[in-house]
C-alpha cells in the first residue's frame, strides 16, 4: 500500500470515527442503550464501507463531506449487523476487535436493542441529511433498505446460518457473500458515485467492479481466518472452523481460495476500466482490500 493511500484511509477513519460518536452522542437516547450503541460503533474497524463511498465519490469529483452523513448511516448499519451476529442465537462470539462482544459487555437484550437502534437512526439520519434533496434522500433510503433487508444481507445471512455443516458448491457460497457482504459494499460504492455525479454508463459499470469488490473483501477474511494474526484480527483464528461456516478456504483450499481471490480482482479491475476508473484511487483500494492483514 502506497503511503498516499495509507494516509488517505487513516484520515478518513479518523473523520468516521469521531462523526459518528458526535452523531449519536447529540441524540436523545436513554443513557444504557446509547452506551451500548457508542460500545460497538467505539470499538474500531476498518470502516471499509465508508472510505469506499468517499472515495467512490470523490473519484466522480464529488466532496467527501455531501457523502459524509450516509457514510455514517451505513457504518450504524455494519455496526448493528455485527452486534447481532455476535449473539447465542447467530455466531455466539466472546470478542469483536479485541473487546468484548456487546451481549458479553452489558447483555443480550440491551445488545439486541443497540443494533434495533442502530439500525433504524441509519434511516433517520440520511431522511434528516439537509445537504440531500428529496430526490437524493428517496433514492439513498431505497437503496439502503434493499442492501441491508431481506433481499439483501439479512437474507445472506439466514442462507450462512443453513449452510453451516454442509458443503456448498461455489456458487451457492458466492451468492451468500453477495448478499451478506456484498450488498453493503456495493451500496457504499454506487451511492458514492451516484452523488459524486456518476452517469447512467459509469453506474453501471460499477455495479460489477461493486460485486466482485464484496467478493475479494470476503475471501480475504476466510483466508485471514485461517492463517491471520488473532492480535491483528482482535478475534481468535479458526472461528469460522469453530462455528462450521462455509468458506472459500474449505470449498477450494487455502491456495484455491487465493488464486480464487485473484480473479476477483481482474474481473474488478476490469470493470474499474469500463467505468473510465483505471488507476484511480478506487483501484488502489481494490489492492488493499486484497492484501489488507486485519
Amino acid at each position: 500500500m502506497t503511503v498516499l493511500l495509507s494516509s488517505y484511509i487513516t484520515e478518513r477513519q479518523h473523520i468516521v470515527n469521531k462523526s459518528l460518536t458526535s452523531f449519536v452522542e447529540q441524540t436523545n437516547i436513554p443513557t444504557t442503550l446509547k452506551e451500548s450503541m457508542l460500545y460497538s460503533l467505539e470499538a474500531g474497524g476498518k470502516r471499509i464501507r465508508p472510505v469506499l463511498m468517499m472515495a467512490s465519490c470523490e473519484s466522480f469529483g464529488g466532496d467527501y463531506n455531501s457523502v459524509m452523513t450516509v457514510a455514517l448511516a451505513l457504518e450504524m448499519i455494519h455496526t448493528y449487523s455485527l452486534i447481532h451476529d455476535d449473539l447465542p442465537a447467530m455466531d455466539d462470539d466472546n470478542f469483536r476487535r479485541g473487546k468484548p462482544t456487546n451481549h458479553r459487555k452489558f447483555d443480550e437484550a440491551t445488545a439486541i436493542l443497540a443494533g434495533d437502534g442502530l439500525l433504524t437512526l441509519s434511516f433517520k439520519a440520511i431522511a434528516s441529511d439537509p445537504q440531500l434533496s428529496a430526490e437524493q434522500k428517496s433514492f439513498l433510503v431505497r437503496e439502503l433498505a434493499q442492501a441491508s433487508g431481506p433481499e439483501g444481507m439479512v437474507g445472506g445471512q439466514i442462507l450462512d446460518l443453513q449452510a453451516e455443516h454442509m458443503e456448498t458448491a461455489l456458487h451457492e457460497l458466492e451468492q451468500i457473500h453477495r448478499l451478506k457482504t456484498g450488498q453493503l459494499i456495493k451500496f457504499a460504492i454506487i451511492s458514492g458515485a451516484y452523488i459524486g455525479g456518476a452517469n447512467k454508463e459509469q453506474l453501471q459499470a460499477l455495479e460489477s467492479f461493486a460485486d466482485y469488490t464484496g467478493l475479494i473483501f470476503q475471501v480475504q477474511d476466510d483466508i485471514l481466518d485461517v492463517s491471520g494474526d488473532e492480535q491483528l484480527l482482535g478475534k481468535p483464528i479458526g472461528s469460522d472452523e469453530t462455528n462450521f461456516k462455509s468458506t472459500f478456504p474449505k470449498l477450494l483450499g487455502l491456495s484455491g481460495a487465493i488464486e480464487q481471490k485473484q480473479m476477483y480482482v481482474q474481473k474488478a479491475k476490469a470493470a474499474l476500466h469500463s467505468a473510465g476508473l483505471e488507476n484511480s484511487l478506487l483501484d488502489e483500494l481494490t489492492d488493499y482490500l486484497s492484501n489488507r492483514d486485519y
